[in-house]
């Protein structure tokens, strides 16, 4: 089985990106299910109920992140479509953390994700999160899970803790891709962060202008998404359906030309 993961889509630029590449993708690396983060998908920050009908469009699962809550509207949303899915370890929040996905092929696909704390809010434990989660997954062999953290030692304890439990580890929210991509001694696929899909003649997606304000003022300037250079970027994991092992990760970094 193989899967692409998307890393966070910001804003409109990253949309169009991911409706016009993955059905490309999809035939050129022979994909089973295509996993989007969809976080900072609607203006930069947060996600619609009309912006997660435009990606199901094209993609299997959503992944969401801390921006999840931007839109009080989302909300009912997540208790509605199980597809579209928020940090397992937020207490009392609505929606769901996973998602087990049915393949064509029959073979099942569990997806989960946590957010991280250091640096971040003091949510419940990502670890004993996850755990949990897997006890709701027996009989799922393959299963993903999308680290959402600031830190990257954070990200890799996590992978390390859980190697040999899960296919594939692989962490978002900084939208800057790493180069470590592997797959640990226990079978896991890990890479530190699949970037982000967007543009990026930006500052992790916004406008260089009122991002470096931001930094020279130190007062809030209004987020304003680039549109320049697109990428998409992301990692393809290659599973073995019998075992839940990865066999092989890839890093993917695609221009994308209107």
């Amino acid at each position: 089985m193989r899967f692409l993961y998307i890393g966070d889509v910001v804003g409109k630029p990253g949309r169009t990106a991911v409706s016009t590449l993955v059905p490309r993708l999809r035939a050129e690396l022979a994909l089973d299910a295509v996993i989007v983060n969809c976080e900072n998908a609607a203006a930069g920050k947060g996600i619609t109920p009309e912006v997660a009908l435009e990606f199901f469009k094209v993609a299997d699962v959503l992944v969401s992140g801390n921006h999840v809550w931007q839109y009080r509207s989302i909300e009912g949303y997540l208790d509605r479509e199980p597809r579209l899915i928020r940090p397992l370890n937020y207490p009392n929040a609505p929606g769901r953390g996973s998602y087990v996905l049915s393949l064509a092929s029959g073979v099942k696909l569990g997806v989960m994700q946590i957010e991280g704390r250091v640096f971040m809010r003091n949510l419940d434990d990502p670890f004993a999160a996850v755990e949990r989660e897997l006890e709701t997954m027996k009989g799922v062999s393959c299963i993903f899970l999308d680290v959402h953290c600031e830190a990257t030692s954070e990200k890799q304890a996590l992978a390390w803790y859980f190697d040999g439990k899960l296919s594939a580890v692989i962490g978002s929210h900084t939208h800057v891709q790493t180069a470590d991509e592997r797959v640990l001694p226990g079978g896991t696929a890990f890479l530190t962060d699949a970037g982000m899909t967007g543009p990026y003649d930006s500052v992790i997606g916004m406008e260089v202008r009122t991002s470096i304000e931001r930094f020279l003022t130190q007062r809030r300037t209004p987020h304003e998404v680039a549109t320049t250079n697109v990428w998409l970027c992301g990692a393809v994991v290659d599973v073995d359906e019998a075992t839940g092992k990865a066999r092989g990760i890839e890093r993917i970094k695609r221009v994308f030309v209107p």
